[in-house]
């Protein structure tokens, strides 16, 4: 190598090659930084200055002083530079613009003017000034942006506009049509005929609560997120997953001897707790932008667990639809058993079953799944099929069978008197006053599991449904979701009311039976107030087997989508989820629910952390007879290696949960070319083929403080040995991550900017010169070799 040159290389000095007449385009008055921030920024201060400039076209005598410009100055704002016509064309010189930041203002144009009264122009100007001087520290950067933008295409830019964002019924009201009244109101009428029987059924079977509570659901919640949620057509409500575990913690408060099996008022309390912090949990990471989370959960984690709960179900409602209640009740564990012992129940005790019950629940769930098969298969061609209350007819007609055949007396267990435990239907209760905190310390884990695992039900409902924009302007978010699901079940929990989120069914049987809009699911809350007020003793006489077989029916539509989800992984070789999934099902089924879903999300997330702490970088060859360079390990016949040099791609951001291998990562690479090599084997690279470390870091968008640190520390050891440091297609040096190159000192370490290129050829064309380094460089790296050592 020829020696270094004497000096490094100095930056372009300035010349003078700016024209003595400055374009006219750049002629305009330099303004002060304050009255840039102040005025640019804000949509009437830059209206004024409009104004301004078209007086001065249509007032061509009138001059304005101008100061020097130069070919740095703004291209925004235009003036004429001199009196009379102006025949310079286009480039002609302009001059200053008019803007004055609101110092400038005060001093010049004091608010009362000589006659002690300021005109209404002058006052005006003054209120726009000051109100968008406000508006400025109140919005947030992005609304900042947003602003701008709008100011640039001309949009008018509001604060209404904002809040009608962040409060969707703003929007939806304001663009409703008469034409979507009769939609709404159906759907309202079928999910209100569907669904409320379901609600009772889930509260008495599944959350071990009164009745009542799951149509306190259908009351509230409906009707706060249709105020705040941003999906239209998705309609909340209890659902059987929430409802399991609430009953979960109520069965936990009664093992526990916080009261007893017949203590209505007491689970009702539990419950609420409960669901208050579901939605206090799911209310605070909204506030907190965490709407991110629903993609943390895989999607064998979501199936495994709806498969599970499915299981659970179906086991657990068989007690009732075959009539062995009673005798579940004498043998001691099984109510509050795992599902491997009420299977085991159920086969040992067949002969105990009560006959009539048996035979109405069996009756009853043959007839919910005939009719849903043949709904399911006439709604192509015949799409009014719908409308049809299979569901509702059942439990009507089960209920009259039951007053006029007198089934009470023969033993058949009935729902009785819908009732609420305080004895008024709505009653306001604080779920998290100071007597609550033992069942908010018992709760506490499984109503945070409540909240998410609602969440992510509802996301994904949501994004099946928010594909078609219905009402303009209304988007769906994941955070604002959060803050409307959050706050609908703090106030359901204020009455006792079950845990509800959106559900994709029955999202879906709205939108297929005329629902367009939330006004379907206010309708709904309506229907239910009206159905409280005047409907509850018809309820008396309904079966509580028919309950139970509603409820198998759903758990049955959980089940029934595992073969596709089996064929589909074993088709991709996805061992890792059918495992994942196997997991959860069989720890739900032989230990507990709270178990199988514990572990299920603790593997989740263990997969997450793997799969972000794992450094992707890459070493990278040229293929021949061009300038292009692909991954090494990929194809290692199709591209060849450089002589003495090591090309490091690093693809993604460094961070602390990225970094914390990388020096090993890069270590395996600089032995044996690869990392797919075993660390056991011995050295195969020789130290001569490193004597050059480029790294491509076009794909290092962030950095963060770890990472920057532990990059300082590889460039430090590099060129503590003696090896050239290069850096291909770095960043702009307004980035951030260039900032942070600066400061760490790794340019200076690697011997400054120059070493920073555009492309990887041009490293390699520097690292074959002898000019790559100077001797103020080569000096600086035996100073850091002597420190090091």
């Amino acid at each position: 190598m020829a020696p270094s040159r004497p000096n490094a290389p100095r930056l372009p000095q300035p010349h003078d090659h700016a024209p003595s007449t400055p374009s006219g385009l750049r002629q305009s008055r330099t303004v002060s930084l304050s009255s840039t921030s102040s005025s640019t920024s804000s949509l009437s201060s830059s209206s004024v200055a409009t104004s301004h400039r078209m007086d001065q076209h249509e007032h061509p005598t009138t001059s304005t002083s101008s100061s020097p410009g130069n070919e740095n100055t703004s291209l925004l704002y235009h003036e004429h530079a001199h009196g009379g016509p102006c025949s310079h064309g286009t480039f002609s010189p302009r001059a200053t613009s008019p803007l004055r930041d609101l110092r400038t203002i005060s001093e010049e144009e004091p608010l009362l003017g000589s006659g002690g009264s300021s005109s209404p122009g002058e006052h005006s100007t003054w209120t726009r000034v000051f109100s968008n001087k406000i508006s400025n520290k109140i919005k947030s950067k992005k609304m900042a942006t947003s602003s701008a933008l709008a100011e640039r295409h001309g949009v008018q830019d509001s604060w209404w506009m904002y809040i009608s964002y962040y409060v969707p019924c703003l929007t939806w009201i304001s663009q409703y049509r008469w034409s979507w009244l009769k939609g709404d109101f159906t759907a309202a009428i079928t999910l209100a005929s569907m669904y409320l029987p379901m609600a009772l059924s889930y509260a008495d079977n599944l959350a071990h609560v009164p009745p009542i509570s799951g149509l306190y659901a259908f009351v509230f919640t409906p009707f706060i997120y249709a105020l705040l949620g941003s999906c239209p057509q998705m309609v909340v409500g209890p659902e059987a997953a929430g409802s399991l575990l609430v009953g979960s913690i109520v069965k936990q408060s009664i093992d526990l001897g916080r009261g007893q099996d017949d203590n209505a008022v007491l689970h009702a309390q539990v419950a609420g707790v409960a669901v208050g912090i579901a939605g206090a949990s799911v209310f605070i990471m909204g506030l907190g932008r965490f709407g991110f989370v629903d993609n943390v959960l895989s999607r064998p984690f979501l199936r495994g667990f709806i498969s599970s709960i499915g299981i659970v179900i179906l086991i657990d409602q068989l007690i009732p639809v075959l009539g062995l209640n009673k005798a579940a009740h004498a043998v001691p564990g099984v109510t509050h058993g795992s599902t491997v012992q009420k299977l085991q129940f159920i086969l040992t005790h067949l002969g105990d079953r009560h006959q009539l019950s048996a035979l109405i629940g069996v009756v009853a769930f043959a007839v919910i799944m005939v009719l849903r098969e043949i709904k399911r298969r006439m709604q192509p061609r015949y799409p009014g099929v719908a409308y049809f209350p299979d569901r509702l007819l059942v439990v009507v007609l089960s209920a009259t069978l039951a007053a006029l055949l007198r089934w009470e007396d023969s033993g058949v267990e009935v729902l009785g008197k819908v009732e609420a435990p305080s004895g008024h239907l709505f009653t306001f209760h604080n779920p998290f006053q100071l007597s609550h905190v033992t069942h908010i310390r018992d709760a506490m884990g499984t109503a945070f599991l409540i909240g998410m695992l609602g969440f992510f039900e509802s996301s994904v409902a949501a994004k099946s449904l928010g594909d078609a924009e219905v009402i303009e302007g209304m988007q769906l978010s994941p955070n604002r979701e959060l803050i409307a699901l959050g706050a609908a079940n703090l106030v359901g929990a204020c009455f006792m009311a079950l845990p509800a989120f959106g559900g994709y069914g029955r999202s879906k049987v709205n939108k297929s039976t005329g629902g367009k809009t939330p006004m379907s699911s206010v309708f709904l809350s309506i229907l239910t107030v009206i159905c409280m007020l005047f409907l509850l003793p018809w309820f008396y006489y309904l079966p509580k087997t028919v309950l139970s077989a509603l409820i198998m029916a759903v758990a049955f539509s959980l089940v029934e989508e595992i073969p596709a989800d089996l064929v589909f992984f074993v088709r991709i070789k996805g061992w890792t989820e059918l495992s994942l999934m196997a997991m959860i099902v069989l720890v739900t089924v032989f230990f507990s629910l709270n178990l199988g879903i514990a572990i299920g999300i603790g593997l989740s997330l263990l997969q997450v952390v793997r799969h972000a702490t794992r450094p992707r970088i890459q070493i990278l060859g040229r293929v021949p007879n061009s300038d292009r360079f692909a991954n090494a390990e990929e194809h290692p016949e199709q591209v060849e290696f450089i002589e003495g040099c090591l090309i490091v791609k690093i693809p993604e951001p460094l961070t602390f949960a990225n970094t914390g291998d990388l020096k090993n990562r890069l270590r395996r690479l600089e032995r044996y070319g690869t990392e797919m090599a075993h660390p056991a084997l011995p050295r195969l690279r020789s130290h001569d083929s490193n004597k050059n470390i480029i790294f491509d870091i076009h794909g290092v968008t962030s950095m963060d403080g770890s990472g920057t640190q532990v990059l300082e520390e590889i460039v430090r050891k590099y060129r503590a040995r003696g090896v050239r440091v290069f850096f291909s297609r770095a960043p702009s040096r307004d980035n951030s991550v260039w900032k942070l190159l600066e400061r760490s000192g790794i340019v200076a370490l690697v011997g400054g900017e120059h070493l920073f290129v555009d492309d990887i050829k041009d490293a390699l064309r520097m690292a074959e010169t002898t000019h790559a380094h100077n001797p103020t460089e080569q000096e600086s790296s035996h100073t850091y070799a002597s420190s090091s050592a």
